[in-house]
C-alpha cells in the first residue's frame, strides 16, 4: 500500500497532533517584565538623588562646624602667646591638604612646604576656608623684621636636625639640591605663576632665609676643611724633611717619588701565583682533579698576564679580572685543603727560596766585584793606542817642561797613583780648572810600567794648563823591594800564592767567602801601598795632598796647605756615624795585639783626599809603624787585605779631622746623597764598586765626572768612549 502523502502529490503532510505557539508566548513575557524593569529604574534614580542630597547637607554642616572650631581655638590661643609666635604658628599650620611623605623622605626642607597631589584630584587654590583667609590677611601686616625674628625662633625642621647630625658634605649638597628641585616641583605642580602670586609672604621669606643660611654654613664648612687639610700637609712635609735620608732613603708619602710607577698589583698577582702553586701541589697529592685543572688554568692565565712586568703599567688590561678570578679559585682551594698541610708546604718553599736567595747573593757579589775591577774595553784600547804612539816619538819629545818646580816647597804639591789614564786626567783637569792660581800647582803622578808611556803621551798632548806635571814609573824605585817592603815579601810566600793564584780558588771562594772584595788583585799592586812611603818618594817636600783617582775636585784646594794640623800627621774627614765606620768594623779585636792597643769605638776616616805633614811623618817614623803592623799581619789575622785598615792603625791618634764639606764620599755605592751636598763639597769621591767610568755606575752622579773628560780627543773617539 503506498504511503500517505501530506498535501499534494509531491509534498508530505503535517501530522494533525503537532502545534506551534512560540510568538504568542514571547509577547506575553515581554508585556509582564517591561513594567517591572521601568519601576525598578525609577526607584534607584530617586534613591541616589536623595542620598547625594543628604551627603552634601552633612558635608556643609561638618565644614561649618570645623570652621567655627578653628576660630574658637585661635581666640583661646591668642590669650597665651604673643603676636609674633602666633604668626609663626599660623604660617606653619596652613595645610589644607595631606602631606606627601615620599618627598619628606627625600630630604626636603620641611614637611610643611609640600602638598600631596593624588591621582585624579584637582587642586583648586581659590577654594579656602574662611579662617585661612583671615590668617592670610593678618600675615600680610607682619613687618620684615618680625618675620626674621620669628624665623630664628621657630623650631628646627626635619632637614635642620638631619643636617646637624650629618658630617658628610656630600649628603648636605644632595639635600641642598633636593630642596631646590622640590621648590621647582611645587611651583610647577601648583600652577606656575598663579602659585607665586598667591603664595604666603611669610612662607616665602622663611624659605629664602633658610636657603641662605644653609648655603653660608656649607661654604664655611668647606673652607674650614681645606684649611685643616693644608695645615696637616705642611706639618707632614716639615716632619719628612727631618728624616735622615742616608739611613731611610728618599721615600716619603709627602714627596714626589722618583719612580711614580706602582707595583701593588704586580706583587698581588705574584703572591697569588705562589699560593696557587701550593694548592695545586696539594690538590694533585689528594687527587682533587677538578680543582687541580682549575688552578692550572688560572696559573697559566696569570703568568701570561704578569710575564716580566715590574710595574702595574706593564700588566695586561685584564689584570683586575684575572686577580678576581684567581682570588675566587684560591678561596675554593682553601676551603677544600688541609690547613696544616698548607703550612708545611709553605715552610718548605720558604726554606728553599731562602737558600736560593743566598746563592744568588753570592753570585751577585762575585759578578759585581768582577765588573767593578775589570778594565773596560775602551780604557784598555786607549792605553794600547797611546803606548804605541808614545814609543814612536823621538826621545826629546818624550819629556815634560817646567820640571824645575817639582821640588819647590812654596808650591802646592799633589800625589796621584793610578793606572787609569782617563780617571787620572779627570783628577788633574778638575783640580786645575777650579784653582785660582793654577801655575802654583804641581802634580806628581806615578803609574805602572804598562801604562807609563800612555800616561806621558796623554798629558803631553793634553797639558794641564799652566800647572806642572810629573809622570813616574813605580818600577824605577829600586828601594821598593821585598827586603824593605813587607807586602812584597809576603807575596813570595806559598800560602799567599795559593790564596791568589790557585785555579779552583775563585769558584770555591765565590761559594763560601763573605769577603770577596779583599781578594781583588789591586791589593797586590804597589800603587796601592805607595801612600805609606810618601817621605821616601818626595824627600824634599814638607806637605803634600794625596788624591785618589776616583775623585773629582770642585773647588780650590789651596786653603788645605794652611790648615794647622796641631802636631798631627794626617788631615782627613772622619766617616764614623752612630755605629758604623768605627775601628771594630775594620780590625779583628779578638786578637790580643789589636785589643790591647786600640779602641774599638774610635772613629774611622777616609782615604782619598788627605793632607800629610811629611816633616812630622819623618819625625814620628810613620813608615816604621806601618812596617811593624804589616809584619804582625803575616797570616791576615789582624785585618783583611787592603790599605784602609793598616792606615787606621798607622795613623791612630795622629789624624786631624777636617770639615766634612771638604770631602763627600759614597758616590760609588750610596744612591741617596743629596745633590745640594754634592754641589757644596770641595771633593766628591766615587768610592765603592760603581765607578763613574763603568756602565754600572749611578747615572745621576756621572755628569759630575764626565764634564771633565775630553770626549773630543781623537784617541778617545777611536776607542768609542762616549758619555
Amino acid at each position: 500500500m503506498p504511503p500517505r502523502r501530506w498535501g499534494g502529490s509531491n509534498s508530505l503532510q503535517r501530522p494533525r497532533h503537532v502545534k506551534y505557539n512560540f510568538p504568542v508566548f514571547t509577547l506575553l513575557v515581554i508585556s509582564m517584565v517591561a513594567p517591572l524593569v521601568f519601576l525598578a529604574g525609577r526607584f534607584s534614580h530617586f534613591s541616589s538623588n536623595f542620598a547625594q542630597k543628604d551627603f552634601l547637607d552633612g558635608a556643609s554642616v561638618t565644614s561649618h562646624e570645623n570652621s567655627s572650631k578653628k576660630l574658637s581655638a585661635l581666640e583661646r590661643i591668642e590669650t597665651f602667646f604673643p603676636k609674633e609666635v602666633l604668626d609663626v604658628i599660623i604660617a606653619n599650620s596652613r595645610q589644607p591638604e595631606p602631606l606627601d611623605h615620599n618627598i619628606v623622605r627625600e630630604k626636603v626642607l620641611s614637611s610643611s612646604l609640600v602638598e600631596e597631589t593624588t591621582v585624579g584630584a584637582i587642586r583648586e587654590p581659590s577654594v579656602v576656608f574662611k579662617a585661612e583667609e583671615d590668617i592670610t590677611i593678618q600675615m600680610k601686616t607682619v613687618s620684615e623684621d618680625e618675620l626674621k625674628v620669628a624665623s630664628e625662633q621657630q623650631p628646627k625642621t626635619i632637614f635642620d636636625q638631619q643636617s646637624e647630625n650629618n658630617n658628610a658634605r656630600v649628603e648636605h649638597n644632595d639635600s641642598f639640591s633636593a630642596l631646590q628641585d622640590t621648590e621647582v616641583k611645587d611651583e610647577s605642580t601648583a600652577g606656575g605663576d598663579s602659585v607665586s602670586k598667591n603664595a604666603d609672604p611669610a612662607l616665602l621669606a622663611r624659605r629664602e632665609m633658610r636657603l641662605h643660611r644653609h648655603e653660608k654654613w656649607l661654604k664655611e664648612l668647606l673652607q674650614q676643611d681645606e684649611e685643616e687639610q693644608v695645615q696637616l700637609e705642611n706639618k707632614a712635609i716639615e716632619h719628612s724633611k727631618e728624616v735622615d735620608n742616608a739611613i731611610f732613603g728618599k721615600y716619603s708619602i709627602w714627596r714626589p717619588d722618583e719612580n711614580e710607577n706602582s707595583e701593588l698589583l704586580v706583587r698581588l698577582m705574584r703572591d697569588q701565583l705562589i699560593m696557587a702553586r701550593v694548592y695545586a701541589s696539594i690538590s694533585q697529592a689528594q687527587h682533587h682533579n677538578q680543582l687541580l685543572r682549575d688552578l692550572r688554568f688560572r696559573l697559566r692565565e696569570s703568568q701570561r698576564c704578569v710575564g716580566e712586568a715590574s710595574f702595574d703599567a706593564d700588566l695586561c688590561r685584564s689584570a683586575p679580572q684575572k686577580i678576581r678570578a684567581m682570588g675566587q679559585i684560591l678561596t675554593r682551594a682553601r676551603e677544600e685543603s688541609d690547613c696544616p698541610l698548607v703550612v708545611k708546604k709553605l715552610r718548605a718553599m720558604l726554606q728553599s727560596t731562602e737558600e736560593h736567595v743566598r746563592t744568588l747573593k753570592k753570585q751577585s757579589t762575585f759578578l759585581s766585584q768582577l765588573a767593578a775591577k775589570t778594565i773596560p774595553k775602551g780604557l784598555h784600547c786607549l792605553s794600547l793606542r797611546l803606548n804605541v804612539e808614545y814609543h814612536m816619538l823621538p826621545a826629546h819629545q818624550q819629556e815634560f817642561h817646567n820640571q824645575e818646580k817639582l821640588e819647590d816647597r812654596s808650591l802646592y804639591h799633589y800625589a796621584l797613583f793610578s793606572d787609569n789614564i782617563l780617571a787620572a786626567s779627570v783628577v788633574v783637569n778638575s783640580t786645575v780648572l777650579n784653582a785660582q792660581e793654577p801655575e802654583k800647582h804641581v802634580f806628581h803622578l806615578i803609574t805602572d810600567k804598562l801604562n807609563y808611556g800612555a800616561m806621558k803621551l796623554w798629558f803631553q798632548s793634553n797639558p794641564p794648563g799652566k800647572a806642572t806635571l810629573q809622570v813616574q814609573n813605580v818600577e824605577s824605585f829600586t828601594w821598593l823591594n821585598s827586603s824593605y817592603c813587607p807586602v812584597l815579601r809576603q807575596l813570595e810566600y806559598k800560602a799567599m800564592k795559593e790564596y791568589y793564584f790557585k785555579q779552583d780558588q775563585a769558584t770555591k771562594f765565590a761559594a763560601v767567602s763573605a769577603n770577596l772584595k779583599y781578594r781583588n788583585p789591586k791589593y797586590l799592586s804597589m800603587l796601592n801601598h805607595l801612600r805609606f812611603y810618601l817621605p821616601k818618594i818626595y824627600p824634599k817636600l814638607d806637605k803634600i795632598l794625596f788624591l785618589d783617582d776616583d775623585i773629582v775636585v770642585q773647588k780650590d784646594l789651596t786653603p788645605l796647605w794652611s790648615v794647622d794640623l796641631l802636631g798631627k800627621v794626617n788631615g782627613a774627614v772622619e766617616t764614623c756615624g752612630a755605629s758604623f765606620h768605627r775601628f771594630d768594623k775594620y780590625l779583628n779585636f779578638s786578637n790580643p795585639h789589636i785589643a790591647r792597643n786600640f779602641d774599638p769605638h774610635a772613629c774611622g776616616w777616609a782615604y782619598g783626599m788627605n793632607i800629610f805633614d811629611l816633616a812630622e811623618w819623618e819625625r814620628q817614623d810613620i813608615t816604621g809603624i806601618y812596617h811593624k803592623w804589616q809584619n804582625l799581619n803575616e797570616d791576615r789575622a789582624l785585618w783583611k787585605l787592603g790599605t784602609l785598615p793598616p792606615g787606621l792603625i798607622t795613623f791612630y791618634n795622629l789624624t786631624y779631622p777636617l770639615d766634612k764639606s771638604w770631602h763627600v764620599l759614597g758616590l760609588g755605592y750610596n744612591p741617596g746623597i743629596e745633590l745640594t751636598e754634592i754641589d757644596n763639597a770641595a771633593v766628591i769621591h766615587y768610592n765603592g764598586n760603581l765607578k763613574p767610568w763603568l756602565e754600572i755606575g749611578f747615572a745621576r752622579y756621572k755628569p759630575f765626572w764626565t764634564k771633565y773628560v775630553k770626549f773630543d780627543n781623537p784617541f778617545v773617539q777611536q776607542c768609542n768612549i762616549n758619555e
